[in-house]
């Protein structure tokens, strides 16, 4: 098979969907790849590196996008839909739920679309946990750094000192995201609280983490409660490729003290705070109600290096699997199955058909 890995073009994304160590696996499993110049530049790999491992140098997008599979990290931008057609399968993280312009464009061309955030194993988002870690840890670095008072902040140190007290930093949602987030709060000394509707979560959550922790079940009481008083709100909810629920609502920031600081990990799917919108790392913040926030949708890309080693160390086998057998390997792994969002035309992921009223088609009836 042909495998195109074209260089990422959404703003400030720095990441690329295979490393130099995953083209050597493709060619040796008899596979011809195509990487884009200079598309792992800013994860550190150069193209020198790739071709070494046996990848052919691609001056343009259109090379890359013209092989059998494309391979990103990123959905498709405006630019790039006019690559997509029938004949392809894409394989990327896609979050249609929140891209409604896009979910039409692969309707439209006919592309087979694999989301890596619904690939799913015994209940386990194995593509999507690498990003998660990643982007739990730097809510919490972005948040102590937007809590400085030169950055618009209230002027708080997540873990206080002798004699004053932590930052109050609340999570809402206690899988990965919230997990890797209180551990880094933790760490840092702050004062830790996790809201979610899981009851069990919360007691394994609250027997392996120690220190200036709490846990509260998920209602509106609760979670208004525990935002009027933080100092850092973390959003960390995901309900399998579908919108996140707004928690938080505009009445709630409203609430908060000015210069606390809001940190939407769920930005990327809509995101769980009324008030939030996606915004870049050139552009990360803006104020509501003198309430920082801050909603940068690829969050990992701004340690790309770190990112792209984790990330394709989870994609690759699947990667390997699509290429050696191609849809063959989806009729056999259930779990790649639940990763196909779209093709032939149908949209074979109810949650996003749910989000924007569109016909949902088991893709069990498309084999």
């Amino acid at each position: 098979m042909r495998i195109g890995v074209p260089k990422e073009i959404k703003k400030d994304e720095y990441r690329v969907s295979v490393t130099p160590a995953g083209v050597k696996q493709f060619v040796q499993h008899g596979h011809t790849v195509l990487v884009q110049t200079q598309a792992g530049a800013g994860s550190g790999f150069s193209d020198e590196q790739y071709a070494q491992a046996g990848a052919s140098i691609v001056p343009t997008a259109a090379e890359a996008w013209s092989a059998e599979m494309v391979i990103k990290v990123k959905e498709p931008q405006a630019s790039e839909y006019a690559f997509m057609r029938a004949d392809l399968l894409l394989f990327t993280y896609l979050h249609l739920a929140a891209e409604e312009n896009l979910t039409h464009a692969m309707l439209n061309s006919g592309v087979l679309g694999v989301a890596y955030e619904t690939v799913e194993v015994q209940g386990r988002l194995p593509l999507l946990t690498p990003m998660s870690e990643v982007a739990g840890r730097i809510a919490v670095q972005a948040g102590a750094h937007w809590l400085e008072k030169p950055n618009g902040g209230r002027g708080m140190l997540l873990g206080g000192v002798a004699g004053v007290r932590p930052a109050s930093v609340v999570i809402l949602g206690g899988g990965v995201v919230g997990t890797n987030s209180a551990q880094m709060a933790l760490g840092l000394g702050a004062e830790v609280t996790i809201i979610d509707s899981n009851l069990e979560r919360l007691r394994y959550l609250d027997q392996v983490m120690h220190g200036r922790f709490y846990t509260l079940a998920s209602n509106a009481y609760n979670i208004a409660e525990s935002v009027r008083h933080a100092d850092l709100v973390i959003g960390g909810v995901l309900i399998k490729g579908a919108r996140a629920p707004r928690l938080v609502t505009r009445e709630m920031v409203s609430t908060m003290r000015p210069g606390s600081v809001i940190v939407d990990v769920a930005v990327d799917q809509g995101g769980c705070i009324e008030t939030t919108h996606v915004t870049t790392h050139s552009n990360p913040t803006y104020l509501v109600d003198d309430v920082v926030h801050y909603g940068v949708a690829n969050m990992p890309g701004a340690v790309p290096r770190t990112s792209t080693l984790a990330l394709s160390s989870a994609t690759l086998p699947y990667a390997v699997q699509l290429a050696d057998k191609g849809i063959t390997a989806i009729k056999h792994d259930p779990s790649l199955a639940l990763g196909v969002n779209t093709w032939q035309g149908k949209l074979t992921c109810q949650p996003v058909a749910e989000a924007f009223n569109l016909e949902y088609t088991p893709l069990q009836a498309l084999w």
